[in-house]
């Protein structure tokens, strides 16, 4: 790894490069579809990717509205929070993101963003502003506090939002109430004009690190954790167990036979066998069979 080269961006001298490029580090942000309204009942509606969930009890959610760049002012979204301390948080899927991206246009103050847009104005249950009938999921929230970080152009405000009620799709929910994660079909905020979509083939699963620790990648063999074909991936998932498997000849996880038979071609050739062994057990954990992975390790062992 010392080969890597760095480019090293202050955020102060060079605010331009690092203001874009930031946006495309801290990467994918989900989005904060936030619809408000002032004392005279207007509403907007508008969205904020700067956000996510950072509580579980009480449940908050914290996003925040910048002050614009040109000129250091702010936007109505927060206007409307300091006058009525509600908010609906409307998570955004990959049905509704053009619509979302066109309620982010800069209308002047009384515009509907729900019309301009098309979206469907819905009555909350505990809160005064609407919720978007087209978002899977919808937060009903009370903001419990708004910390300016700065007067200056770009500065953030993060808005404490305390989740009073949630409202979600019921076609999203099987009979255990588990949400179906492909279906629900997210998107999230990329750098520049890019988004990215949560498809079926695009999840995947990390089991939990084991309540009992994991042995880590230091008590790994050397032959394992020097590996030329091993990932870091690879290695963390053969990491977290509690102590190095013993080898089983037999079993449901031993090496089948056709396995064997072609690796004994290289048994007179210690570094090629060891190259085989690795990149069939990379194939394995590849696909999530751990034990079947050490198993197979432990024969170059």
């Amino acid at each position: 790894m010392s080969d890597i080269k760095t480019k090293v961006i202050d955020p102060i001298q060079q605010q331009a490069i690092f203001d874009n490029l930031i946006k495309y580090a801290i990467a994918p942000r989900p989005i904060c579809f936030a619809s408000t309204v002032d004392l005279a009942g207007q509403v907007n509606l508008s969205p904020f990717s700067y956000f996510n969930l950072m509580s579980h009890q009480p449940p908050v959610c914290v996003f925040s509205p910048l002050r614009r760049m040109r000129d250091g002012t702010t936007k109505h979204t927060l206007e409307n929070i300091k006058e009525v301390k509600e908010v609906v948080i409307n998570i955004v899927n990959y049905d509704m993101v053009q619509q979302q991206s066109l309620a982010s246009t800069e209308y002047a103050k009384g515009i509907n963003e729900f019309e301009k847009s098309g979206f469907t104005a819905m009555p909350s249950t505990y809160v005064r502003p609407p919720r978007v009938a087209e978002s899977p999921v919808q937060l009903e929230c009370k903001v419990k506090d708004i910390i300016a970080l700065s007067d200056d152009p770009g500065a953030g405000n993060l808005v404490l939002a305390e989740v009073v009620c949630m409202h979600i799709h019921e076609d999203l929910l099987d009979s255990n109430n588990q949400v179906d994660q492909a279906k629900l079909d997210l998107v999230a905020r990329l750098g520049g004009d890019w988004y990215c979509r949560v498809t079926e083939e695009s999840l995947f699963k990390v089991p939990k690190p084991l309540r009992n620790l994991g042995i880590g990648i230091d008590q790994l063999p050397e032959s394992i954790r020097f590996s030329t074909v091993l990932t870091g991936n690879h290695l963390g998932m053969l990491a977290n167990v509690e102590v190095l498997p013993e080898f089983s000849p037999t079993g449901s996880t031993s090496p089948d036979q056709k396995t064997l038979s072609s690796l004994e071609k290289w048994k007179d050739d210690p570094v090629r066998f060891q190259k085989e062994l690795h990149t069939q057990a990379a194939k394995l954990l590849d696909t999530g069979e751990l034990q079947k992975a050490w198993q197979l390790l432990l024969l170059g062992q």
